[in-house]
């Protein structure tokens, strides 16, 4: 079993009278609502920019890849958009690091920065067909380039409000950051669905798929506005005052057996799980909609964006209920529920979308209502491992490495796990060998990795992980 860092011996070191040691804020009450609301809106306004592309993922292949072969530019699309997540853990480290070394403030107005310009020249790209494999490049350039600071920003935004917080309501005040990246989600199809509404999808298809891109250049001086009138977080500023800041927060991070351990057993305990459900619920939902049952995309963008709407308040309510029951009995259910429920889940999507078995989804034959309620049921597992994982990440590590420590295994597990989920199960269901092994049940064979990666978590959580709830996170002490 581990403890989190500093459970024991930093807790009996602090005094009462430091703030956030007995649950009092470290911020009065104006403060902390202008955190929250500057570090999420920013936040959200970066998962804005990061999901458009996997929003347009199918319609991508058409654009910036050749044209002949419509499954293999579909899996280049997801590719594409999976490489974005490639990168994800090398911009932890780097932007992790400099958080660490020169503050939790300046950091993220670097990857706020980097990732709206990322994402605005998008929408000034060649396509294949004037560029050829140049327009292929340059996109997965700035896919990679979106990654990076993508990298970099979660952990940030995260820290810098955990920091501000009383560690009982830890859960609470991180879990609207934890609604960011749905309602960028949220929010990217909604300016996708509005666009090719307006516009016209004669129209969207020659020039209008850039408008959702140009616009993040209005939301990169919003956020970066925003975000200049920040201040750094008290415990970081504290720390540096006191001359405790990490000289090398990567050594310090991954050369440490003892938080080695930790960040290990957080990658396979908690975030590959939590990262699969995630795009389970999400993105492959959206790509089996839209690919595999051959339903519209005003119809599959509508019946996710009503799932969406419904559920995004429960990150919330999983979040304060964290810090009532704990952050591990929430995580590893929704792992749990996950893998006993795919596949009935989109069997049921299949099912109440075509019930006839017609080659392509008939609008008419589409039951609306339970195709809302099994979208719902996988975003209600989304919110169960999403809302409490900020609050235990922040409290696994010790304040002068906590950027690096947590951004490393959070971003491999939604990263690499989770972000690459679409790309493996398309994948795998295009295989000769699910075809010749399960026939007209190889749609389903995608699951079987979110499945096993579910249950490997809940092994791994259920036996080494501990409750990290309620816990001080001013330390910087090991429990060994």
């Amino acid at each position: 079993m581990i403890e989190s860092v500093g459970m024991k011996d930093a807790i009996s070191a602090v005094s009462a009278s430091d703030p956030g040691a007995t649950g009092e804020p470290l911020a009065d009450a104006s403060t902390l609502r202008r955190v929250i609301f500057a570090a999420s809106l920013g936040t959200l306004f970066e998962w804005y920019d990061f999901y458009l592309y996997g929003s347009l993922a199918v319609f991508f292949g058409g654009l910036f890849f050749p044209k002949g072969n419509d499954t293999a530019a579909l899996l280049a699309s997801l590719a594409t958009f999976g490489a974005g997540f490639g990168v994800r853990p090398l911009g932890a480290l780097v932007f992790g690091h400099v958080g660490d070394l020169v503050g939790r403030k300046y950091t993220f107005l670097i990857t706020m920065a980097t990732m709206g310009l990322g994402t605005a020249l998008i929408g000034l790209l060649p396509t294949y067909a004037s560029m050829g494999l140049v327009a292929t490049g340059l996109l997965v350039f700035l896919r990679l380039l979106q990654g990076l600071a993508l990298g970099g920003e979660y952990g940030g935004a995260a820290t810098y409000v955990a920091e501000h917080v009383p560690d009982d309501q830890r859960g609470f005040y991180t879990s609207f950051i934890q609604t960011t990246a749905t309602l960028g989600f949220f929010v990217s199809m909604g300016v996708i669905g509005l666009t090719r509404t307006t516009v016209g999808e004669a129209a969207f298809k020659d020039w209008g798929w850039r408008v959702p891109f140009l616009i993040s250049f209005l939301l990169l001086a919003v956020s970066l506005y925003v975000r200049l009138k920040m201040s750094e977080s008290p415990l970081f500023k504290k720390m540096k005052a006191a001359g405790k800041v990490s000289k090398n927060p990567l050594k310090e991070s991954f050369t440490n057996p003892v938080n080695l351990k930790y960040v290990l057993i957080a990658l396979f305990g908690a975030t590959a799980g939590q990262g699969v459900v995630w795009y389970t619920g999400q993105f492959y939902a959206l790509t089996f909609l839209q690919a595999t049952l051959k339903i519209d995309w005003k119809t599959a963008y509508t019946l996710v964006s009503i799932a969406l709407a419904i559920t995004t308040p429960l990150f919330i309510v999983f979040g304060r209920l964290s810090d009532k029951i704990g952050r591990k009995k929430l995580i590893l259910a929704g792992c749990l529920f996950g893998a006993l429920t795919y596949y009935p889940i989109f069997a049921g999507l299949k099912y109440f979308s075509n019930p006839d078995g017609l080659p392509k989804a008939d609008p008419a034959q589409i039951n609306y209502v339970a195709m809302v309620i099994l979208l719902s049921l996988q975003m209600v597992y989304v919110c169960l491992v999403y809302g409490p994982i900020a609050a235990f990440l922040v409290e696994l590590f010790p304040t002068k490495i906590r950027y690096t420590s947590m951004s490393l295994p959070y971003h491999l597990g939604n990263g690499w796990f989770g972000g690459f989920l679409p790309l493996i199960a398309t994948w795998v269901t295009a295989t000769d060998w699910a075809k010749n092994t399960f026939g007209s049940g190889a749609i389903y064979t995608g699951l079987l990795y979110p499945i096993g990666v579910c249950i490997v978590t809940l092994i791994v959580g259920g036996l080494f992980i501990r409750e990290t709830k309620g816990h001080h996170i001013d330390a910087d002490v090991h429990v060994t």
